[in-house]
């Protein structure tokens, strides 16, 4: 059995690693394609355009894993069969959930690499991108409304004109208001730059004071100014919440929530981190039954379309119960983490039944 075991895992993770090359190259060419309207704007050049592509693909190996896993497992099973190995295997004695569990042994594997993509690499390497796709094209990170972006920050309102991909501060207002919601101040900077410790330096700086029959108003080369805000907060508007690490998602949800805002997509996104690495060996048990079909059903081709269609629907699922969630206020922990429950189920239930035939 240790000889069937190293042969089979030895087939699929080969298989597996043919279709994960295959698809980066497929999402690579397709962002090169997309990429290339930009060219010649700015410094972004033909050189700029692969780097960021080059940079872009950590986060599409985040997303393919689960796809992969599921066509490459189905692939290398389907191969089998068609060789007559996977009757020789079963006539040794491998039964159904024998096999589970040597695919369960290679999808920990994958789940592994999943997670330390998708926590340590994906997100710096999706931050890099954007920052050098902007600095090269000289735009800007964020204007959500034509006055810039707004955010509370405990007591106040900052309103911020632009932040550039350093996350540096430009045409900064700070609406400072007291205990009984009264306006006390404004604070408008040129700039701001971040120093560490939740503390910025605001350069230029005209400050309005309001009191009860006056106002006051002092000019500022420079002051530091204490918020809740960080470079890691801003960073939610480089990558969207599916690309950030688990750590920044959480921070960013706790952000949220003493602020009193929304935090549902956030949530949903941080729930989504948890449970996605298990999405790898969901899909590689969920292949195993197509195995036991018959060749003529379908054959080799029409095993890896059967991969291809479950590997979209299981992406899309996840996407649409991300969006419904967020229309409907689902519990996060409900949206996140059904598609794959789900998936689960169906594995678990055609297993049952190929095992009872």
């Amino acid at each position: 059995m240790k000889i069937l075991n190293r042969y089979l895992i030895k087939e699929v993770f080969l298989s597996i690693a043919f279709v994960f090359v295959a698809l980066l190259m497929l999402f690579a060419f397709f962002d090169l394609i997309h990429e290339l309207g930009d060219l010649g704007k700015g410094s972004y050049r033909l050189g700029v355009i692969l780097l960021y592509v080059l940079l872009s693909v950590p986060g599409h190996m985040y997303e393919l894993f689960p796809i992969a896993t599921l066509i490459g497992t189905m692939l290398a099973l389907a191969r089998l069969v068609a060789n007559s190995e996977f009757t020789v295997m079963r006539v040794s004695g491998l039964s159904v959930r024998r096999m589970a569990f040597y695919l369960a042994q290679l999808g920990v594997l994958f789940m592994v690499a999943t997670f330390v993509v998708g926590e340590f690499v994906a997100p710096a390497s999706e931050r890099a991108a954007e920052q050098l796709r902007l600095r090269s094209l000289k735009s800007v990170v964020a204007q959500e409304f034509r006055s810039g972006l707004w955010v509370k920050d405990e007591n106040s309102f900052v309103n911020v004109r632009e932040i550039l991909p350093d996350t540096t501060l430009v045409g900064v207002r700070i609406y400072q208001f007291d205990q009984g919601n009264r306006l006390s101040n404004i604070s408008l900077a040129r700039r701001g730059v971040y120093l560490g410790g939740g503390n910025w330096r605001l350069k230029d700086v005209e400050r309005t004071h309001f009191e009860q029959d006056r106002s006051t108003v002092s000019h500022l080369s420079q002051t530091e100014w204490h918020s809740v805000l960080n470079p890691e907060i801003l960073s939610v508007l480089l990558v969207v919440p599916e690309q950030m690490s688990t750590w920044n998602l959480y921070a960013y949800v706790q952000h949220l929530r003493e602020n009193s805002q929304k935090t549902s997509r956030y949530e949903i996104a941080l729930w989504s981190k948890l449970v996605y690495p298990f999405a790898a060996m969901v899909t590689m048990l969920l292949a195993l039954p197509f195995a036991y079909q018959h060749t003529r059903g379908g054959g080799v081709s029409g095993k890896v379309l059967a991969g291809i269609m479950l590997g979209l629907g299981f992406h899309l699922l996840n996407r649409l119960f991300a969006y419904l969630g967020q229309i409907y206020d689902w519990p996060p922990v409900f949206s996140a983490v059904f598609p794959t429950l789900l998936f689960l189920a169906t594995a678990m239930a055609m297993m049952w039944r190929v095992e009872r035939r």
